[in-house]
């Protein structure tokens, strides 16, 4: 049986773009690039029966992706998000709703996975707690002594304060970007600084890596009580989907490596700066390209 050391949980689906459709759903793009960097990873979503679920799962196949943890639904249809770019390079989306990915459902062979000696990192996002079938397995998927990892994907209407402060006490490293950290801070008091902003969610849910996409400007990070902070890369941007996916990927495989905090980062960064000069979430590319965006951190 395949040992997996890295399990992502919830939505995998197709980005809806004008002119094209592209795999995506941020936990199976953080998937793809960890499977790039040469970890063993189960992605655990469900598909439809329809043809963009028969698609989504060659697709993983030819990603060497696995899909043994990836449910068939017959009741509801494969995830779809319709995706296009504002004019200031952000994407926005509409997130169908309910489809195949809302209905994980718990079984023997997940609760085998989670409770795995091999497993080493659970990385989850705040989407996947939207209906109540796929949030059952989530609660106990975060039973795993393995370390939580929180991605926070705050799409409207599809969060509450409820439910991200339950994943934020969930977890042990939490990834987010400066929108999303100045929002959910503002919850708890008025904070002069980020880093204040960072400390104050750090210290009420107790999590010890906390790290922030800062988009153009770079990424910073709460390793441990101490601030990094990681410069902007220069790219043309194809578009951001998936930036952030991969920028948490590369993070976690530099931390399961025993990389320093500012090596880490900085990797992590060239990783999202080289997947949004091309387009879609998973685009295909040489893990040594990140090296010539990486800026060496000093005392790594």
């Amino acid at each position: 049986m395949t040992k997996y050391n890295i399990a992502c949980l919830g939505e995998i689906l197709w980005d809806i773009l004008p002119d094209q459709e592209l795999p995506g759903g941020a936990p199976m793009n953080v998937a793809y690039h960890l499977q790039k960097l040469s970890q063993s990873v189960a992605m655990v979503s469900a598909t439809g029966t329809d043809d963009h679920g028969t698609r989504l799962l060659q697709l993983m196949n030819n990603m060497q992706l696995s899909t043994a943890y990836v449910q068939t639904n017959t009741n509801y249809a494969t995830g779809k998000v319709n995706a296009w770019m504002d004019a200031h390079n952000d994407m926005q989306y509409d997130i169908l709703y309910p489809v195949a990915w809302d209905h994980i459902a718990w079984n023997a062979s997940l609760e085998a996975l989670l409770t795995g000696d091999d497993l080493q990192y659970i990385v989850f996002g705040s989407l996947m707690a939207r209906h109540e079938i796929s949030r059952n397995t989530l609660r106990k998927a975060l039973q795993s002594t393995a370390i939580k990892v929180l991605d926070i994907n705050l799409r409207a209407p599809w969060y509450s304060r409820e439910t991200l402060e339950w994943l934020m006490g969930s977890c042990n490293l939490l990834k987010l970007n400066i929108a999303e950290l100045e929002l959910i801070s503002a919850w708890y008091g008025t904070w002069p600084t980020h880093e204040e902003q960072v400390r104050a969610l750090s210290s009420r849910f107790n999590i010890s890596t906390i790290v922030v996409t800062l988009g153009s400007k770079g990424c910073m990070g709460y390793i441990d009580g101490a601030f990094y902070y990681q410069e902007g890369q220069s790219v043309i941007v194809a578009d951001t989907i998936g930036s952030g996916d991969a920028f948490l990927a590369g993070f976690l495989v530099c931390r399961l490596q025993q990389r320093s905090p500012a090596w880490s980062l900085a990797y992590a960064n060239a990783l999202g700066a080289l997947v949004a000069s091309r387009p879609g979430g998973c685009p295909q590319y040489d893990p040594s390209e990140i090296y010539s965006l990486m800026k060496i951190p000093q005392h790594t």
